[in-house]
């Protein structure tokens, strides 16, 4: 087989073993060389790749170039920003699916933001206005859905990769549809008898969109800290951080040690007890996390 020039690009899309590669205003059909599997090498959507190729269709990657991070679920790599589509009713809002998303999302090194969706149905608007209030105290961005406010999301998506993620059902596919209606996203109805959405989107790709790039990914409804340390934990709340530098003890891990200024802002108010108590609720979870035992060859 004769040699195809080598060029570089990105994967926007993954699909039945077939890495569809952007380079150069065109798109390549690739499949990775054998030897990926051999060395436990997995394409991922967002890769900057190298690739040889005679034409469109017949390309093969021959070199993943140096991540700056990578996600599993969904699996995308060198995402810039993530969007966390929260409900505020059907499904409720939960502090804790939003804490969570917040420290995967901090422990990728992926800039959060926060979009709080069904709104218009709610009569009282004390629930969003407090929430609000606390993320963006924290220093992050909080944006409530409002029919004429979509402007507010879409001028943060310009040379970003960005992922959206949350719940099923907080209706992911459907705002994405509303940004870009020509994308046709697959949307379904929640399922009342589960409470919780149908899984409608089918494999990662990357869209272009506002002159960035934005992956309609599955939602979720629950995030295991599989990679995560205790020691690495409080690094994933801001508002820890800030305040670390006056505990009493340098490792302090703002649970049962004395003279803890995470406790004492916590107590006089000015950390939210939610955020702490999420916090607290994580670390027992990464504890009593079982070993991942790695099968002998």
């Amino acid at each position: 087989m004769k040699e195809g020039k080598r060029i570089k690009g990105q994967i926007r899309k993954a699909l039945s073993g077939f890495y569809y590669v952007y380079a150069d205003g065109q798109t390549y059909q690739t499949r990775g060389r054998g030897n990926f599997r051999n060395r436990k090498i997995t394409p991922l959507v967002g890769d900057q790749v190298v690739f040889e190729s005679e034409n469109l269709t017949d390309g093969y990657l021959l070199e993943i170039l140096p991540r700056h991070n990578e996600l599993v679920r969904p699996p995308v790599a060198n995402v810039d920003q993530g969007v966390i589509v929260t409900s505020m009713v059907e499904p409720d809002f939960s502090y804790n699916l939003v804490d969570r998303f917040l420290v995967t999302l901090e422990n990728k090194d992926i800039e959060p933001i926060i979009y709080l969706t069904k709104t218009d149905i709610l009569t009282d608007l004390t629930l969003v206005k407090t929430v609000q209030a606390l993320y963006e105290g924290i220093g992050y961005t909080v944006i409530a859905a409002q029919p004429d406010n979509l402007n507010e999301l879409e001028r943060l998506f310009p040379e970003m990769l960005t992922v959206f993620m949350g719940q099923s059902g907080a209706g992911k596919s459907t705002l994405l549809n509303r940004i870009s209606p020509d994308l046709q996203l697959a949307t379904a109805e929640i399922s009342e008898s589960l409470g919780r959405g149908k899984h409608t989107t089918r494999h990662v790709e990357l869209l272009p969109l506002y002159d960035g790039l934005v992956a309609d990914t599955p939602g979720f409804s629950s995030i295991d800290f599989l990679e995560m340390t205790v020691q690495e934990l409080p690094r994933y709340f801001p508002e820890f951080v800030k305040a670390a530098p006056h505990c009493r003890f340098r490792e302090c891990r703002h649970s049962q040690e004395p003279g803890c200024e995470v406790k004492r802002e916590v107590e006089s108010g000015e950390i939210a007890e939610s955020r702490y108590q999420n916090y607290l609720q994580f670390m027992a979870e990464i504890e009593n996390r079982r070993p991942v035992y790695k099968k002998k060859k």
